[in-house]
């Protein structure tokens, strides 16, 4: 299960946070670390902060998109220090979230998403990701540098782990999570039969990202997301044959 959940660093100045990142992982059992266009990689000083954990960083990809770290995960919890406009489900604690991530890491891909030291991520990145989540540090004083915060959530993932790893959890793959390309498909799907039944005459994007949301925190199985594509293909079939 820990092989399948997978922690992405977007665009990470320091590369001793990256080696660093790579120590909290290997401490709590992960090795799947993804990159999303760091400002340098590979760097001496990250296999130097990384000690034990070179194989990590070894292993560790480079990728251009946050959208292709995460496209074949059904479980996207971005780390976010504050709520964003957007409306996603968040997790208020984090030993919840873990739970979630190690209950679909029986069988599926998960990440955990942290943002640039400064400012973390945007909201786009924010929008790519299917829940949010915030480490309920001290509120006079809750700063928390990149590696501190994947050690705190990388622990929350290894005690649910524990706790889950004598269960045998099998599911059908019907009833398993969709990935994160498959609910993106079905959104561009959702967005497009919403534009030609007239339901959107203009670009709307509050509107598309509270139904995003929506459906975030409804969790539909596969066998429902496809039968939601198959009533909005119908749809769309018969808006096309109108005159």
């Amino acid at each position: 299960m820990l092989s399948n959940i997978r922690v992405v660093l977007v665009q990470t100045f320091h590369p001793g946070n990256i080696g660093s990142t790579a120590r909290a992982m290997k401490t709590m059992g992960l090795s799947d670390l993804v990159l999303v266009n760091p400002r340098a990689f590979p760097d001496a000083e990250a296999t130097r902060l990384a000690a034990g954990a070179s194989d990590v960083i070894e292993s560790a990809r480079v990728v251009t998109t946050l959208e292709d770290a995460v496209s074949d995960c059904v479980r996207v919890v971005g780390a976010s220090a504050r709520l964003r406009s957007l409306p996603l489900p968040h997790y208020d604690e984090p030993d919840t979230m873990a739970t979630a991530l190690v209950e679909d890491s029986h069988h599926d891909k998960v990440a955990i998403v942290f943002g640039r030291e400064r400012y973390g991520l945007t909201n786009d990145e924010i929008a790519c990701c299917s829940h949010q989540v915030s480490i309920p540090t001290n509120p006079d004083y809750g700063i928390l540098n990149l590696a501190q915060a994947v050690q705190v959530l990388a622990w929350e993932v290894r005690r649910a782990w524990r706790c889950q790893s004598r269960s045998n959890s099998s599911r059908p793959a019907e009833e398993r999570s969709p990935t994160r390309e498959q609910m993106i498909h079905f959104q561009q799907h959702l967005s497009r039969v919403m534009h030609m039944s007239g339901f959107i005459t203009q670009p709307h994007a509050r509107t598309e990202a509270q139904l995003q949301a929506l459906f975030a925190r409804a969790e539909p199985s596969r066998k429902e997301l496809s039968l939601l594509r198959g009533l909005l293909a119908s749809l769309e079939g018969q808006i096309g044959q109108q005159p």
